[in-house]
């Protein structure tokens, strides 16, 4: 049964008669009920703020449920839980341990308020929360004392004090008597939660508790590793006398981060055998634990926990630096998912869309469709905190910022935003309901007289963090970019007078950018006076507005200059492939990514260093950097949608320097697989196109004379020959292949 989100039967906001909704507040609420027969399905829906654990009969079913705040500036998430394979004919016990954030952060708008909504239909009746709820400020959480998290956090770092432990409370046995009844403060719908949405995307994956790789000892202080970055909660199993101190903490607090603090952990002991596990996830290759030297008997253990998606692509090719750089760039993506896209785990936890674009396309390529339902939640987030004049900005959500990047929402909004993600989904649904919204944000620009458009800088002239950067054209591009995306959904919505519209534009744009901008070697501003800014001649690129004829010396641009930040690196990747400079282009990235890919860490950086030195307060796990993952499995494997949800598809392979590549991954349409083998007179191609779809399989053009289709002679001397397989012209889909259009099968395609 699917609930509706106002259909509550009568539940109440409640919270703990006691509740001051301070910062870092933890309340435990208990409620017990008997059952004549056992349920097939129990859906249970649950809305808090922030955070809550779900026990059923003792059993810990829900490890930190509910989403941060919110899907728009006003409303809450909700989520449904089935839980009857946990209930028993008889007595039952459902307990819910609630951590209220009490502070905004850039992922989170705090509502104000520490408060839990429960219901669930069950034969005989319906569990619901109310006063007959037992709710008490859990008295063994508190605040660490400084140094605190840093201010875009909306977590705390979290004291417990095992000498004041209510032992027991989430279990059946537990005798309640004294915990007060829970206080009821609204209904569904109430202020200041407002409207429950249902939560878009799956529960946590909990890996469970495991040991970890190995441990040190040195003085006072344990160093355990862990296989990789990762999001983690740290567990303790020891034997100490009431009152010594343990602080638990990863590597990143204290060796990556110089200014911005992450979270920590602090425990107190009780007196005797005792384990704990701080639910406040943190992340790094390493836990650090503090322990006073009377202390004994440590185990620690870590459970990781993270977004249900599984690393279903897998991308291989016969160069072991770019397999590396695979590797490390889908696990820093996978660190960077969880309530929502991220910029990193540990400083900000902010869902910068910029980052978000990168982040959400590559999640095509390398994880299972659950992954894909993060990227429509960001950007109906985004859409959704539109503000009133039409202003979309980032992060969000976010209840402490409100910046209005041009060029990150132009991105988003545009090519690289919304429609990417239709064109790999088919989410029809999504491009009608936001297309109006980023229509208003288009409106917001205004032209000019050239035939251009007016710099519009927002709140923060972002361009990116590298130097030598040319922001007229900047802004001028990104909105071009913008347009051309929108133009795409106009037409798929039947928009037919809008798409002409936009169509005129974009050709009268490129004219008057070529006409005002291009010096006869590369695109610059008139007042620009630093070095020709790669960026711009990259998004010339990728944007159609720099024609085939000025390759050649955007080519020198990009064999010279080296200005911009891993993120915007991934244009200059991909310009240079879409202008067929395929040697120059991997070389390029190899150098710029060298350090990062080379250095003994599992996940890609900020900056191109690492380190007080070299890092410059950056953070080592930023999935802007993966960038180069996607272009390795669009351009140099050659897989790309043509049209929307994969219904037709490119695999058009760009080899390079890499003369072997595989890649298969899933989409909406079936799993895609594909290889090839590149030798010095022979091209050999394998591919299996899903039911129901329609490949077109490019051979890169070369002093072939002969093609094969399993074993079927389709090409000869440059002509197509008439066979079962259809022939498509090259010049509509690739002037770099001979290109066959085929129909679902596995397929051997082998040049000489």
């Amino acid at each position: 049964m699917a609930f509706d989100g106002n259909n509550w039967n009568n539940a109440e906001w409640i919270t703990a008669i006691n509740c001051k909704n301070d910062t870092n507040t933890w309340i435990s609420f208990r409620k017990t009920f008997d059952l004549k027969e056992i349920p097939d399905t129990a859906i249970s829906k649950i809305a808090v703020d922030s955070k809550y654990w779900l026990f059923v009969n003792g059993n810990l079913i829900v490890f930190e449920g509910g989403l941060k705040r919110g899907p728009n500036p006003d409303d809450t998430y909700y989520d449904e839980i089935n839980i009857a394979p946990y209930l028993k004919a008889g007595n039952n016990t459902i307990a819910i341990l609630l951590w209220y954030f009490g502070k905004h952060g850039r992922s989170h708008k705090s509502s104000g308020k520490a408060g839990l909504l429960f219901c669930c239909t069950l034969p005989g009746g319906n569990i619901i929360s109310d006063k007959s709820w037992k709710a008490m400020i859990n008295p063994a959480y508190g605040n660490c004392g400084p140094p605190m998290p840093n201010y875009t956090l909306a977590e705390s770092n979290i004291l417990y004090d095992a000498r004041l432990e209510l032992n027991g409370w989430e279990m059946p046995y537990y005798n309640d008597n004294n915990m007060p009844d829970a206080l009821c403060i609204g209904h569904d719908g109430s202020a200041p939660w407002n409207k429950l949405v249902i939560r878009p995307i799956p529960h946590w994956k909990n890996y469970g508790l495991k040991k970890f790789v190995s441990t040190r000892q040195s003085h006072d202080t344990l160093y355990c590793d862990l296989p990789y970055n990762m999001q983690f909660t740290p567990y303790i199993n020891l034997k100490a006398p009431a009152g010594e101190k343990i602080i638990l903490f990863s590597d990143n607090y204290t060796q990556f981060e110089t200014r911005l603090l992450p979270v920590r952990a602090e425990y107190i002991t009780k007196e005797g055998e005792q384990a704990y596990e701080s639910f406040g996830w943190m992340n790094g290759h390493k836990l650090i634990c503090l322990f006073p030297d009377n202390v004994t008997e440590i185990e620690v253990m870590y459970r990781e926990s993270g977004y249900n998606a599984v690393f279903e692509g897998k991308l291989v090719t016969s160069d072991q630096f770019f397999n590396k750089l695979c590797d490390k760039a889908v696990r820093t993506l996978y660190l960077n998912m969880r309530d929502n896209y991220m910029d990193c785990p540990d400083r900000e936890r902010a869902q910068w869309t910029g980052d978000a674009i990168n982040e959400a396309h590559e999640a095509f390529y390398a994880l299972s469709l659950p992954g894909q339902l993060l990227g429509e939640k960001w950007l109906r987030e985004l859409i959704s905190w539109q503000k009133d004049n039409g202003v979309i900005y980032a992060p969000v959500p976010s209840g402490t910022r409100e910046e209005e990047l041009s060029g990150q929402s132009l991105a988003s909004i545009g090519y690289y935003g919304l429609w990417t993600y239709y064109l790999y989904t088919g989410n029809k649904q999504l491009i009608q309901d936001l297309y109006p919204h980023a229509k208003r944000y288009i409106q917001l620009w205004q032209k000019n007289d050239n035939g251009l458009v007016n710099e519009r800088w927002g709140e923060w002239a972002w361009g990116d963090w590298g130097e030598e950067k040319d922001m007229t054209l900047l802004n001028a591009l990104w909105y071009f970019i913008a347009v051309k995306g929108m133009y795409n959904i106009s037409k798929e919505l039947d928009m037919v007078e809008e798409a002409r519209d936009y169509q005129y534009f974009i050709d009268e744009y490129i004219k008057a950018f070529n006409r005002e901008y291009w010096t006869g070697k590369c695109y610059r501003s008139p007042n620009y006076k630093g070095k020709d800014d790669e960026r711009v001649q990259a998004l010339a690129v990728v944007s159609g507005i720099a024609g085939k004829d000025k390759y050649p010396e955007l080519l020198d641009v990009f064999l010279i200059e080296e200005h911009c930040s891993p993120y915007m690196e991934k244009y200059i990747f991909e310009a240079m492939m879409i202008m067929g400079y395929e040697q120059e282009a991997q070389a390029r990235h190899k150098k710029r990514f060298d350090y990062m890919v080379n250095y003994p860490l599992t996940t890609l950086f900020e900056g191109w260093g690492e380190g007080k030195d070299r890092f410059n307060n950056g953070t080592v796990n930023h999935g802007w950097s993966g960038g180069g993952y996607i272009v390795l499995a669009k351009y140099i494997c050659g897989v790309a949608p043509l049209t929307a949800g994969f219904k037709t598809f490119s695999v058009l392979p760009q080899p390079g320097i890499i003369n072997q590549a595989s890649l298969s991954f899933p989409t909406v349409a079936g799993k895609i697989s594909i290889s090839y083998t590149k030798g010095d007179s022979e091209f050999n191609l394998n591919a299996e196109v899903p039911t129901s779809t329609v490949a077109f399989l490019g051979v890169p053009k070369k002093d072939y004379n002969k093609i094969k289709i399993n074993n079927t002679l389709v090409w000869k001397n440059g002509k197509y020959l008439s066979n079962i397989i259809s022939n498509h012209p090259e010049k509509e889909i690739s002037d770099k292949h001979i290109v066959f259009e085929v129909q679902p099968g596995n397929y051997s395609v082998v040049a000489k």
